[in-house]
């Protein structure tokens, strides 16, 4: 997961989303403009001072943050929490605890103070109830799109993977010394090619002519299931390859590959709804 920020609409409300590590962290300070616009510093800085949310996010860090300072957190229990002049901030909780679920603002221009979900959700509820049950159902839709996309890069990574395991076996028993590079490409392009007609029907070159407004090739535009048996294909071909078949056989033995692992996808597909999707690229 990056640091790259998205947007979620919450009942009108822009609120962002930002990866941090493997987790995906959400904005309180989007949030809190619901209670002050302009200054929603104010309004995290009152819910972190309250005796109960304390209780919440310290305990947060106790069960999921190996490095959170227990004694200090213990001490700020102890002796300040509870009094009418307790206040605390983001930046003042990390300082002092190396806390993890409270991200502080950087800086005057930076987006924000972010927090786990989990921390967010009881801030959310904090604020408005009826704001988190839909913040819950636009982060679940948010993670389940994160998700589906993940697995398409997954999947897109692995033939990358097997693609060199082709590549390997077309250089040892097709592309022979005395063919030039140009030569030798073309051997690479047509075995290439080989796998896009077994699978897709066509060939690079006719499915470029149909999509001439499209980025990228055909590949980037196959579904999940699509990805998944071409890597099984290209280390059949490998596999054929070495054992010396022709491409006529190869091509009909890929086909039915292709066929027979398709049907298989599909019919399993109808209870994993992550198989049900293709990838996030317009067709």
């Amino acid at each position: 997961m990056t640091k790259k920020s998205e947007k979620i609409v919450v009942k009108d409300l822009e609120v962002t989303v930002q990866g941090r590590g493997v987790e995906l962290y959400i904005s309180l300070t989007d949030i809190a403009r619901l209670k002050n616009e302009e200054n929603p510093a104010d309004v995290i800085n009152k819910w972190m001072s309250n005796k109960d949310s304390f209780d919440f996010y310290c305990l947060w860090e106790e069960l999921f943050n190996s490095d959170f300072n227990l004694a200090e957190s213990r001490e700020i229990k102890i002796n300040e929490v509870g009094y009418n002049a307790f206040t605390m901030s983001p930046s003042q909780w990390k300082k002092r605890t190396n806390a993890i679920g409270i991200i502080p603002s950087a800086g005057k221009y930076s987006a924000g103070t972010f927090a786990h979900p989990d921390i967010a959700m009881e801030f959310a509820s904090w604020i408005d109830t009826t704001f988190k049950l839909y913040l819950i159902k636009e982060f679940q839709r948010l993670k389940t799109e994160e998700n589906k996309q993940l697995e398409w890069s997954a999947k897109r990574e692995l033939s990358k993977l097997n693609y060199h395991i082709h590549t390997d076996a077309i250089k040892e028993n097709l592309i022979l010394p005395e063919l030039t590079q140009v030569q030798k490409s073309y051997v690479y392009a047509d075995e290439a090619d080989l796998l896009n007609v077994a699978l897709f029907g066509e060939t690079a070159r006719e499915w470029r002519e149909k999509h001439q407004n499209e980025k990228g090739n055909m590949r980037d535009y196959a579904t999940l299931h699509q990805l998944l048996v071409l890597a099984n294909m290209e280390s059949h071909n490998a596999a054929f390859i070495t054992e010396g078949l022709s491409q006529t056989e190869r091509l009909e033995r890929l086909r039915g590959i292709a066929e027979r692992e398709l049907k298989v996808l599909l019919q399993q597909a109808t209870n994993s709804p992550l198989l049900l999707g293709k990838s996030d690229k317009k067709k």
